[in-house]
């Protein structure tokens, strides 16, 4: 008789999805290579993004395509399959999940039976019952997301150009970005230094006329990086005519107009939404356990507690961290943490398979480093804390050093090169979003923005 190769589905193919099953490549290739064992990746998008470069991406420092690494070309020996898992039942050993060819189809959501399964769907973006934010927010987590707010930057100081109706300017000059963690004053850094550089070609459209503001809802901006960086930054943010509002919160963006909770109201085209994520959904079609914030409930050696053949890692799991001080405190939901645990994780599933003992998944801080702008940034590494131009050029190699692949560390470089010696591009592609637009109008039907 025949036996059955292992199966190991890995749902979702960001960091953790893609580093275990990278891990697991290497260290179970004599097995795939016998036919001993079988990886299967299960992810809606055919590429992991690695989203630290979203905010250099969104300023034109990288393009789009090099701040992405195709699983395909990565996970060679895994079956890689562009799908979106919907329901796990653990006790059945059975996932469900929907493919792009499944409505086509018309048969309903695919089942895949599996022997280890690895839950890693990373997380979504954390948003509040706030009246307008559904209408007009901007996301910025994928890099469709990152490209889109830089055309749409652009595009606003088009129309600020092109009008003459004050409050149609006014309201086209001002950005407000919620949230002030990595992903909201990175963001906020990086498109307002792209779009102060931009100015100098708009005959009417000068920096001051701009309007940058950062809303935090607690006292303190960038917290991973101290208290003391942190202020730092927020000084440096406000010499740049940049205004930040602290322990304030967004109460409504109806009517394109911004709300604040300290009484402000700023007419805005432009709301950026960066406050927080949670773990993805499809946790909770699951039989998994989760603790109360929704999180898998996972163990020091990255198995789900209390039951058997099932890990998780990275934002979507709660892993206890074993070498902090007070007990009980969990690993935060960051990439720093999820690239490492999905070390531990594929030696860990490839012990388990060969009957050997797991290991505890430890870590040394080594710091955090935050761009803010070209040649600005601040950074607190081994204890050291820099500012300024080291910050920034710190931030830049420990990045560099950090994304996947020798291929796209070779042509992020380059770019990095190519853009020091050049100046920037400031074309606006927004018609990337409707490609069809002028075809339809050509056709004799009308424009996206004509319909819309």
């Amino acid at each position: 008789m025949v036996k059955e190769p292992v199966r190991i589905l890995v749902v979702g193919g960001g960091y953790v999805g893609m580093y275990t099953a990278l891990r697991l490549q290497r260290k179970l290739k004599p097995e795939l290579t016998r036919g001993e064992a079988e990886i299967v990746v299960v992810t809606p998008d055919p590429y992991m993004t690695y989203q630290p470069f979203l905010p250099e991406a969104a300023a034109g420092s990288i393009s789009p395509r090099h701040v992405v690494v195709p699983l395909r070309r990565v996970l060679h020996r895994c079956r890689i399959v562009i799908g979106e898992v919907v329901s796990v039942d653990h006790a059945k050993r059975t996932a469900s999940f929907t493919t792009l060819a499944t409505e086509d189809e018309g048969t309903g959501a695919v089942d895949i039976t599996y022997d280890e399964i690895v839950m890693a769907p990373g997380s979504v973006a954390r948003t509040l019952p706030i009246p307008g934010l559904a209408e007009h927010g901007i996301g910025f987590k994928t890099v469709e997301e990152a490209i889109g707010l830089r055309n749409h930057v652009i595009e606003q100081m088009d129309i600020a150009s092109s009008t003459r109706d004050p409050e149609i300017r006014d309201a086209a000059l001002t950005f407000v970005f919620v949230g002030g963690g990595y992903a909201g004053v990175e963001a906020l850094g990086e498109l307002e230094d792209m779009a102060r550089y931009a100015s100098r070609y708009y005959h009417n459209v000068k920096a001051e006329d701009m309007k940058w503001i950062l809303v935090e809802a607690t006292g303190r901006i960038l917290p991973e990086v101290g208290a003391e960086m942190g202020k730092y930054t927020v000084s440096q943010l406000r010499r740049r005519n940049i205004d930040v509002r602290l322990e304030t919160r967004l109460d409504s963006c109806e009517d394109r107009v911004a709300v604040l909770s300290d009484g402000a109201r700023f007419p805005t085209r432009t709301v950026v939404w960066t406050a927080g994520v949670k773990p993805h959904p499809v946790l909770a079609a699951t039989d998994l356990p989760l603790n109360e914030r929704g999180r898998l409930d996972c163990t020091a050696e990255l198995t789900v507690a209390g039951v058997t053949h099932a890990w998780g890692a990275g934002d979507a799991a709660a892993v206890p961290d074993v070498t902090a001080d007070e007990p009980g405190k969990e690993c935060a939901p960051n990439a720093q943490h999820a690239v490492r645990q999905a070390r531990t994780l594929g030696d860990n599933i490839a012990a388990s398979l060969r009957e050997q003992p797991l290991k505890k998944y430890t870590h040394k801080y080594v710091g955090s480093v935050a761009s803010l702008g070209l040649h600005k940034g601040v950074a607190h590494v081994y204890g050291r804390k820099l500012k300024g131009y080291p910050a920034w050029f710190m931030h830049r190699v420990y990045h560099l050093s950090r994304v996947p692949t020798v291929n796209r560390k070779s042509r992020v470089l380059s770019e990095w090169i190519l853009s020091g010696l050049f100046k920037r591009e400031i074309v606006s592609l927004g018609s990337l979003e409707h490609p069809r637009a002028e075809f339809e109008l050509a056709a004799g039907g009308r424009s996206p923005k004509e319909s819309s």
